[in-house]
């Protein structure tokens, strides 16, 4: 049996892990989060309420459990959020991550640390694991100081990097990409969508698949765990539109520079996978497949 404590268990990523890790017969798993435990279901599964900011909640939560693996996917994800609010940003993913580390090296716990394409400027995109970070927003930057620190750990780790992660998750409060076109075109909406930013849309399904894969095999250095495909939002809600039959005459081309952001966005991210593809075996879902997986469960 192989021990898993994942942090952020009620996020997108924590419930399509706690519904992947409950399947696995050799899994035992303690999902944790700040306060109370808002997944929909509760069997296969044990709960922790752990604050990730709270150093003495950190240790004492997993040095109790005592996992093999703790998988780390709780962080300040709101990019804009992250440049005006830069305390909260920094103790959820920097401070965080250090007292993580911490207890997973009390525990000897291999951790998988999970990071962004944000730590890029995005002026060479798609990346390998090897590229140089040059983060341009608070955000990428605190990312980058949380990679940084898993890095020069001393403990057994991996880091998987993600990119703009979509999907449905149970009682949440953000929509996706996919979600917001739908709904704008079936209203009659006309929407503007960006044509000069380029990501690796992940469905949330991939990014724990390749966290599992990590996690069974103990496998470590940096990961790419995102989408096959480089696309752009414009190209991003034709797709969408195509797959729902939905008026794509709605959809307007824009630049980034009509839109007001209080952070710097990189221009061209997206991710080369053939590291995680030889090593893991990991193998995404295609952005329609990822499409199609949601109308299934939006049914």
């Amino acid at each position: 049996m192989k021990r898993i404590l994942i942090t952020g268990a009620n996020g997108l990523l924590g419930q399509k892990l706690v519904g992947l890790l409950t399947k696995q017969p050799n899994v035992e798993l303690i999902a944790t989060a700040r306060g109370n435990n808002r997944l929909p279901f509760l069997d296969g599964y044990t709960y922790r309420s752990m604050d990730i900011t709270d150093r003495k909640q950190v240790l004492d939560t997993i040095t109790d459990v005592y996992p093999d693996v703790v998988i780390h996917g709780a962080a300040m994800t709101d990019v804009d959020k992250c440049e005006t609010q830069k305390d909260d940003c920094w103790a959820q993913n920097v401070h965080a991550v250090e007292y993580i580390i911490e207890a997973c090296r009390a525990t000897n716990a291999f951790l998988l640390h999970v990071s962004t394409d944000f730590i890029f400027d995005g002026s060479a995109g798609p990346y390998d694991e090897t590229a140089e970070a040059n983060p341009i927003s608070f955000y990428g930057w605190s990312k980058q100081a949380g990679e940084s620190a898993v890095i020069h750990s001393g403990i057994h780790w991996a880091i998987a990097r993600t990119v703009l992660v979509y999907g449905i998750a149970h009682d949440m409060s953000r929509s996706n990409i996919i979600l917001w076109v739908k709904k704008s075109l079936e209203d009659g909406k006309n929407i503007k969508v960006v044509t000069d930013q380029w990501r690796s849309p992940t469905l949330a399904e991939d990014l724990a698949m390749g966290c599992y894969l990590i996690a069974d095999k103990e496998a470590e250095g940096i990961f790419n765990i995102s989408g096959k495909e480089v696309l752009t939002p414009y190209e991003m809600a034709i797709k969408t539109a195509d797959y729902f039959g939905l008026d794509k005459s709605l959809i307007a081309q824009a630049d980034s520079s009509t839109f007001t952001q209080v952070a710097r966005r990189p221009p061209r991210t997206g991710f080369i996978l053939d590291k995680s593809k030889s090593v893991l075996g990991y193998d995404p879902h295609s952005f329609e497949e990822g499409i199609a997986l949601l109308a299934d469960q939006l049914k």
